[in-house]
C-alpha cells in the first residue's frame, strides 16, 4: 500500500502546503485536494506542485458538472506537466445541494456523464487524432443545427506529459461503483469498513470488473481513516464523531443522502435514522454521540502499535492500494512521525 491523505487547510492553505512538503519527506505518497464550494481545487493543486517534488497530487474531487469534459482533460494535463507527471484526476458527482444550489447546474445523469467524461479525457491526452465525440450528453464538435455551425474537430495544442493520467471516481451506490470498476483507474469510497466492504460492494465491483478493458490495470482503491498510535483509544475515536455525523446526518436531505444509505447498508438502519433526525433538527452534538463506537473502531487505525499493524493488514486484505490517513500526533509525536512509522510497517 501507498499512503495518502486529504489536505486539511483550515489553518491556511499556504501553511497546509508547507506541511505536505514535510510529510513528503516522511513518506507520504499522495495528497488529495478537495474543491467543494471553497476555493477551486486546481489552483491549490498547482501551488502544491510548486512546493513539492515527489508526492503525487490528486483532485479529491473535481465535480463532473462544473467544467466541460475537455477543460477537465486540459486541467489534469496542465497539473501533470507542472508536477512532472504527478497528477491524479479524482472525479465525482458531488451532491445536488452544491451543484444546483451553488453552481446552478442540473444534477442529472451521473453515470452517463462520468463515463463520457472519462472517454473524452483519455482521447484528449492520447492526442492520436482530432477530438470528436458523439455521446448522449456531450457532442464534440456541436452537431449541425446547434450553435454557429463553425465548430470543428481540434487536437490539444500542448503535448501532455503522459498519454494516460490516472482517473479516480468517488462512488458509493451500486451502479456507480460498478461503473467505476469498469472504466476508472481508481475508486474513492468513504466511510470504508474493510471487514464489511465486500458484503456491501462486492457484487457491484465484480459486475464492473467483468466488463473492464484489458488495457486497464487492476482497480486502485483509496480508503482508510484516523491513525493514532497510543493507548487513549476512546479519546481518539471520539475525534471522528462530528465528521461521521456530518456525512450520515447532514450531507443531503432525508431520502437523498448517499452516506446515510451506505450506513444503512452496513447494518445501522436505526442508527442512520437517529443520526439524521438529530442532525437535521440542529442537534449536532447529540447526532455525533449517536454514532456507534463499533463503526468508529472498524473504520479507523487507532490503538497500540500491534493493533494498528493489524488494522493495516485488514485494509490491505480488503484490496486497499492507497491507505488514506488522518494522522493524529500524540505525546511528542508529529504528523510526520506517524507517517514515517506507517511507512516503516508497510515496507
Amino acid at each position: 500500500m501507498q499512503i495518502s491523505m486529504q489536505l486539511s487547510y483550515s489553518g491556511g492553505f499556504k501553511e497546509a502546503a508547507d506541511n505536505v512538503a514535510e510529510l513528503e519527506k516522511a513518506g507520504l505518497d499522495l495528497v488529495w485536494i478537495a474543491e467543494a464550494y471553497g476555493f477551486d481545487g486546481v489552483s491549490l493543486m498547482g501551488y502544491v506542485a510548486a512546493k513539492t517534488s515527489k508526492v503525487q497530487i490528486a483532485s479529491g474531487i473535481l465535480p463532473i458538472y462544473t467544467r466541460t469534459p475537455t477543460l477537465i482533460a486540459m486541467t489534469a494535463a496542465g497539473i501533470d506537466s507542472l508536477s512532472d507527471g504527478r497528477c491524479h484526476l479524482g472525479l465525482g458527482a458531488s451532491g445536488p445541494q452544491v451543484i444546483e444550489g451553488f453552481h446552478g447546474v442540473p444534477y442529472d445523469a451521473q453515470l452517463g456523464r462520468t463515463r463520457e467524461i472519462i472517454e473524452i479525457c483519455r482521447k484528449v491526452w492520447a492526442r492520436e487524432e482530432k477530438l470528436t465525440h458523439d455521446g448522449r450528453y456531450y457532442h464534440l464538435p456541436l452537431p449541425e443545427g446547434q450553435g454557429t455551425g463553425l465548430g470543428k474537430p481540434l487536437k490539444i495544442i500542448a503535448h501532455p506529459v503522459r498519454p494516460r493520467i490516472p482517473i479516480w471516481v468517488a462512488s458509493l451506490g451500486p451502479k456507480n461503483v460498478a461503473l467505476t470498476a469498469e472504466v476508472a483507474d481508481g475508486w474513492m469510497p468513504i466511510l470504508f469498513d474493510p471487514a464489511k466492504a465486500r458484503d456491501v460492494w462486492g457484487a457491484d465491483l465484480d459486475a464492473g470488473a467483468a466488463k473492464r478493458d484489458a488495457s486497464l490495470d487492476t482497480l486502485m482503491i483509496t480508503a482508510g481513516g484516523l491513525v493514532a498510535i497510543g493507548d487513549d483509544v476512546k479519546g481518539y475515536l471520539d475525534f471522528m464523531r462530528p465528521m461521521v455525523a456530518l456525512y450520515v446526518g447532514g450531507m443531503g436531505a432525508r431520502g437523498k443522502n448517499f452516506y446515510n444509505s451506505l450506513f444503512q447498508r452496513y447494518g445501522y438502519e436505526a442508527e442512520a435514522k437517529e443520526i439524521q433526525d438529530l442532525y437535521l433538527d440542529g442537534k449536532k452534538q447529540e447526532a455525533a454521540a449517536a454514532v456507534p463506537a463499533e463503526f468508529l473502531e472498524a473504520t479507523s487505525l487507532v490503538g497500540p502499535e500491534g493493533y494498528v499493524k493489524e488494522r493495516l493488514a485488514a485494509f490491505d486484505e480488503a484490496g486497499v492500494t492507497h491507505l488514506q490517513v488522518v494522522p493524529i500526533a500524540s505525546g511528542d509525536q508529529t504528523q510526520a512521525d506517524v507517517i514515517s512509522k506507517l511507512k516503516e510497517w508497510m515496507s
